[in-house]
């Protein structure tokens, strides 16, 4: 049974060793000649003209939240359907009270004008 495992374990040795190598190799062989332009701070080919620290809308904030949450619905509808046939009514209205839940959260979203941009 052991046998089946090892060309996999083959693969995995020969893949770190392969990436060590070549990690090794760049280090030692690569050129070391910082000069300003490598040191200084890069952000989209410009200086940067205000402070890092500057506030975001909280309307990324809310697509961001919106994203995680269709994300998850995604993530719990796909082995809800794999065993669709077999769950029986509870989990299908369970399913159903979850979705509508999600609708809510999204119907409220929009009415504040979270996914509006200017």
């Amino acid at each position: 049974m052991l046998a089946e495992y090892l060309p996999v374990l083959l693969f995995l040795v020969v893949s770190t060793g392969l990436g060590i190598v070549l990690l090794v190799v760049g280090w030692l062989l690569g050129p070391r000649r910082p000069g300003s332009e490598k040191l200084s701070p890069y952000e989209c080919g410009f200086e940067a003209f205000e402070d890092a620290r500057m506030k975001f809308d909280v309307r990324y904030y809310l697509v961001a939240i919106l994203f995680i949450i269709f994300d998850l619905e995604i993530a719990f509808l796909f082995p809800w359907a794999v065993v669709f046939r077999d769950i029986g009514a509870v989990a299908i209205w369970a399913m159903v009270i979850f979705l509508a839940i999600l609708v809510v959260g999204f119907v409220y979203e929009w009415k504040k004008g979270a996914l509006e941009w200017e």
